[in-house]
């Protein structure tokens, strides 16, 4: 049977024990991992693989052993509980051998939790699973999370009380990062808010959200976006300690007074505007972004955009040129430039 879109979070919340197997494919090995990793919890419980109840093939090895299949979903453990036979990264040279698996299973054998990369309507391995009447199969896509997938990690990480804008925020961030990095943000938020009854800020999502070098540029971008011309030097070592180059440094200025064109010039104003950016911003970040748009104004960020080309040009000549002290001087010409 072929479960949709609408239907698989919730069997994979709650899978149905008496099943034959179930097939979970998918182009984005991340999101499959994660599905796969929620159905074996919910079928054999946390304790499961301490347990032995867990049996994992990988596909190399079943293509050596066409039996270890089938013995592994006939085989008794020594704990008593539900089985699951985990055969990850098949392919639809291995349907035969699954095929003849899902026939041959009767109650009280291991249920088969199958993996595969992205699979096409004429999949041998999806037919094997949809034409079954006691197995499924779901397809995960590389759309963002719907609002019950999100209010599902949620509670799955313990986290009950959220806030409006909170939740915003969340959601945001949920179309922006990897659902790996997803998942680890919001137990880290969960960790946070332990003991502490009051409802979840966007404040404490942005405290929470993956921090990188990226993070250390949006600083030196902000800073020159506002004006602050003495703190750019001493931001700049550190960036250039780390190994951020002149060039890497003007790609992100320029997509950074881009981002603020866009929402400087949107007929509805910046309010309207910071909504339609890509990646979305949120929390502190998206009104920061917000009063820069307001303060410089679309003309004003059209002679920013002017600058930084001319500077991006400089740094890739062939003319021998000290590239972050180039960089520097633009810095420091657009902080003098948003104060007047």
């Amino acid at each position: 049977m072929k479960l949709s879109p609408r239907d698989a979070p919730g069997y994979f919340a709650k899978p149905d024990p008496k099943s034959t197997g179930l097939l979970i494919f998918g182009q984005d090995g991340m999101r499959v991992a994660l599905k796969r990793q929620e159905v074996v919890k919910a079928l054999i419980g946390p304790q499961g693989e301490e347990e032995m109840r867990l049996t994992r093939l990988p596909a190399a090895e079943l293509r050596k052993d066409n039996a270890a299949l089938q013995d592994a979903m006939k085989a008794q453990g020594f704990f008593p509980g539900p089985r699951v036979v985990l055969v990850e990264d098949a392919g639809d040279g291995l349907a035969p051998v699954i095929s003849a698996a899902l026939a041959d299973w009767a109650e009280g054998d291991a249920q088969i939790v199958v993996t595969a990369g992205s699979l096409n309507a004429r999949s041998k391995l999806r037919k094997a699973f949809e034409a079954h009447k006691n197995a499924y199969s779901a397809g995960i896509y590389d759309d963002p999370p719907s609002r019950a997938e999100i209010e599902a990690a949620l509670k799955t990480a313990g986290l009950a009380n959220i806030s409006v804008d909170a939740m915003s925020a969340l959601n945001d961030l949920s179309r922006a990062i990897d659902p790996g990095d997803f998942r680890q943000t919001l137990e880290k938020i969960a960790l946070y808010k332990r003991g502490d009854d009051s409802p979840l800020t966007p404040e404490e999502v942005a405290l929470s959200a993956p921090q990188s070098v990226e993070a250390g540029m949006d600083d030196v971008l902000n800073i020159a976006a506002e004006g602050k011309a003495h703190e750019i030097g001493p931001v700049l070592r550190r960036l250039e300690a780390q190994g951020v180059g002149a060039v890497g440094l003007c790609i992100g200025a320029t997509r950074h007074f881009r981002a603020l064109h866009l929402v400087a010039s949107d007929p509805g104003g910046p309010g309207t505007g910071i909504g339609k950016l890509k990646p979305p911003v949120f929390g502190p970040r998206r009104d920061r972004m917000q009063r820069q748009a307001s303060a410089w104004g679309m003309h004003k960020l059209e002679r920013a955009l002017a600058l930084l080309l001319n500077t991006d040009l400089t740094l890739r000549s062939t003319a021998q040129v000290p590239d972050m002290a180039v960089m520097e001087r633009a810095l420091l010409r657009l902080a003098w430039m948003g104060r007047r």
